[in-house]
């Protein structure tokens, strides 16, 4: 083969794959050299002269003149004699360039050139690919579906493959052969000996961060900035922006008259709910802002730990929401915050609740400390959720998250006894110690024990039963202890003799009762409402 059609094979190799001038000829250069090095040992003595334009190659070999006698390298040196032969000026010490065709190397040489230049190709095109990508990491670029598989899915852009792994995939999407997808660059990777990789992402936060850029003209020209993005793949992101002009809105910049711009991201990732926040340098202001809904009504830090944390009171009506669905928000709020947020649920002064650590005889130390890391620090705290949800949230196997629900709920229906209710101010006890107190703070002797009563109308005076109409006209407290002290006096004397039973203790019987018949309206209420136990009252 001349070197003509080796070189014009050359040529349409490289234009073929949009190969410039300057990279062609250094890539002949090297394959010929190659094919130099593999004839003769080494390339030193030659030179190679490349015309791109006119699609030629000239080949020297350049010896030095040496004594007939003293050619110790054939390659490098040249016998006097041989280069007079060309040249009868040469004398020793002179160099001889002499001209080499392609030709002369063989047809397996001039083969093996081709696969080499092929080969040579290739490598830069790894390289260029490599680079280019490279500087694309974290841009969006958009490429056609061409094949879909199990565990990933390949796209083609500018004739160059991009790999979208399964797991960088928004959970739910489909994808179709043929179909447009955009994407942002994640990373390239490039092992020896194999073509670049180039993956691509579509869970990235940085991919939202491109696509508030494409659709917020603010972001776009840096007016607002995007601080930090924490995302929940196909479920829920968070966004927290600042202006850096007072006159413009973060939040209302990016979402737009009547959310058209968030609408368009949002549809982009496959309708994923999107929170849009203002962001402060101060991080409890910036918790408090990335548990939104819920409005915490205290934050306290804890910058010692790795990481640090946060613990977080909101009220109770609002701690599912800050904990969110699964658990959503508050980690969304963990990640955008860097801070380990841990809720606890804010207690009213007039609730009665029971701290966790109260259950220290019935639950273990690891199990409790599961239960303050989700902010159930209370009984009730962890009453408000299922049993499913305490052993997911707490990471609890559901039969350890039943036994705490058990233990909590049976607690709660024992309440607190009554020792106790007291010393809490809940409930007071009125009792009664004799006949006397009845006057004086307002309550009725039948409220004291049987026994008390009994010893305290031991020798009763005896009534006369003509009294009790004239009575019944007094003051309401009065009457209560005549009749009282008539029945009292009644007991005394079955007890003394029970066997008396003669007509004038029924006749006495039968006064008695003729005129209790008629007591007032206010007697009847008084004597009926009095208890025959001490009462406890709320």
């Amino acid at each position: 083969m001349r070197s003509e059609d080796l070189i014009s094979s050359f040529g349409e190799i490289a234009r073929s794959k949009d190969m410039d001038r300057d990279t062609l000829q250094i890539i002949v250069e090297d394959v010929f050299r190659a094919m130099l090095r593999k004839r003769y040992g080494s390339d030193e003595a030659f030179e190679i002269i490349f015309n791109p334009k006119q699609g030629d190659i000239q080949i020297l070999h350049i010896q030095e003149v040496v004594g007939n006698w003293e050619v110790e390298d054939p390659v490098t040196e040249i016998k006097e004699s041989d280069a007079k032969e060309i040249d009868e000026n040469f004398e020793v010490g002179d160099e001889v360039a002499g001209g080499l065709d392609v030709s002369e190397f063989g047809r397996r040489a001039v083969m093996t050139a081709r696969q080499t230049f092929r080969q040579r190709i290739r490598d830069i095109e790894k390289e260029q690919v490599y680079q280019e990508y490279t500087e694309l990491i974290g841009e969006i670029v958009v490429g056609e579906i061409y094949q879909v598989r199990r565990h990933e899915t390949l796209l083609m852009h500018e004739d160059t493959e991009l790999v979208l792994p399964r797991d960088e995939q928004i959970p739910g999407d489909h994808y179709r052969k043929g179909n447009m997808l955009r994407t942002v660059v994640k990373e390239v990777r490039r092992d020896a000996g194999s073509d670049p990789q180039v993956v691509v992402s579509r869970t990235s936060p940085v991919f939202m961060e491109r696509l508030f850029e494409v659709e917020v003209p603010e972001v776009h020209d840096g007016i607002v900035e995007i601080k930090k993005v924490a995302r929940i793949p196909g479920d829920r992101a968070k966004v927290a922006v600042e202006s850096h002009d007072e006159k413009v809105d973060p939040v209302g910049a990016c979402v737009g008259v009547k959310g058209v711009r968030i609408n368009a991201v949002v549809r982009e990732l496959s309708d994923e709910n999107i929170d849009v926040m203002q962001w402060s340098d101060d991080p409890q202001e910036l918790i408090a802002r990335a548990l939104s809904p819920a409005e915490p009504t205290n934050v306290t830090l804890n910058e010692d730990e790795d990481p640090p944390r946060a613990r977080v009171e909101v009220p109770a009506d609002e701690v599912s929401q800050a904990i969110g669905k699964r658990g959503v928000n508050i980690k969304l709020a963990s990640r955008l915050t860097s801070h380990e947020i841990d809720v606890y649920r804010e207690i009213p002064p007039d609730e009665e609740d029971i701290d966790i650590e109260q259950f220290g005889d019935e639950l273990t130390d690891e199990t409790i400390e599961k239960l303050e890391r989700i902010g159930c620090d209370t009984g009730k705290a962890v009453l408000e959720l299922s049993a499913d949800a305490l052993a997911r949230r707490a990471d609890l196997d559901r039969e350890t998250a039943s036994r705490v629900m058990e233990i909590i709920e049976t607690e709660f229906e024992k309440g607190p006894g009554i020792i106790e209710s007291i010393r809490q101010g809940r409930f007071t006890v009125e009792s009664i110690q004799g006949a006397e107190a009845t006057g004086t703070d307002g309550t009725t002797p039948s409220e004291t024990s049987p026994e008390a009563n009994v010893s305290a109308e031991a020798e009763p005076e005896e009534p006369a039963a003509p009294e009790a109409p004239a009575d019944a006209n007094d003051d309401q407290p009065e009457t209560a202890d005549a009749d009282d002290e008539t029945r009292a006096d009644d007991e005394t004397r079955e007890t003394e003799d029970p066997s008396t039973d003669t007509p004038e203790a029924n006749d006495d019987e039968g006064v008695e009762d003729d005129d209790a018949e008629e007591p007032s309206e206010e007697e009847k209420q008084d004597v009926g409402s009095a208890p025959e136990e001490p009462e406890v009252r709320s």
